[in-house]
């Protein structure tokens, strides 16, 4: 049989937060989204959103220890090979998910997203990475939820988004309910309860590449009033 490792639902994933945090957010219209709509797999579609001229971002580096998001890009026998935007795949066994065995495989799917955690990432070898942690647990990581918002953005927002008490989020969290997945590989997932809703917090995020804190205020402040 196979079995559903997802993401636990209406919560905030990072390395530092096992048991993740609560993010709540508002309404209001959004403002001009760039975006193409990937297909999946069967009955699945997920919002990717195009970076050309908003993220000079370079090729991702693969470091032992980083959490990412990884796309399923194919099946290789027991091992799943992932595109986490660096310049070669990595591999993912099937045995790295909470409580997988021969018997009890994660139902995995090419064009899944995949958040999960490197345990191999040198220059020699293939990197690796892992749905669990040290004591087998999933710890968050896993089959992100469907549908959603895939996009990237530099590692200077995501290190910013990753700090404890983060404002951004604080002020995020006042405009209504979302699901919030950050990768260290500069990739970022989101999900609100509508897509009009999804593409607001989309370009709130993406527009804190280059808005000042009070900019940042003005704009929440403009949205939380309507």
């Amino acid at each position: 049989p196979k079995t559903n490792h997802q993401v636990p639902r209406h919560m905030f994933v990072g390395p530092d937060s096992r048991a993740g945090r609560t993010a709540r957010t508002g309404a209001g219209p959004g403002q001009g989204a760039e975006q193409s709509r990937g297909r999946t797999r069967k009955g699945r579609d997920v919002l990717r959103a195009r970076s050309a001229g908003r993220c000079r971002c370079r090729p991702y580096v693969p470091v032992k220890g980083d959490h990412v998001i990884g796309i399923v890009t194919a099946k290789a026998g027991d091992v799943f090979r992932l595109d986490v935007g660096g310049s070669e795949p990595a591999s993912l066994s099937y045995l790295a998910f909470e409580g997988a065995t021969k018997r009890n495989r994660p139902n995995v799917q090419v064009g899944d997203l995949i958040y999960g955690q490197f345990v191999v990432a040198n220059k020699d070898m293939e990197p690796e990475m892992v749905c669990i942690d040290s004591s087998g647990k999933s710890s968050g990581m896993g089959i992100i939820g469907q549908d959603g918002f895939l996009f990237k953005v530099s590692l200077g927002l995501i290190r910013k988004l990753l700090a404890p008490k983060c404002e951004i989020i604080q002020e995020l969290s006042q405009l209504y309910p979302f699901e919030l997945v950050i990768g260290m590989n500069g990739r970022i997932w989101v999900k609100a309860k509508t897509i009009q809703q999804t593409l607001i917090i989309v370009n709130i995020l993406e527009a804190c590449e280059y808005m000042t804190a009070e900019q940042r205020k003005q704009a929440l402040a403009k949205l939380s009033g309507n």
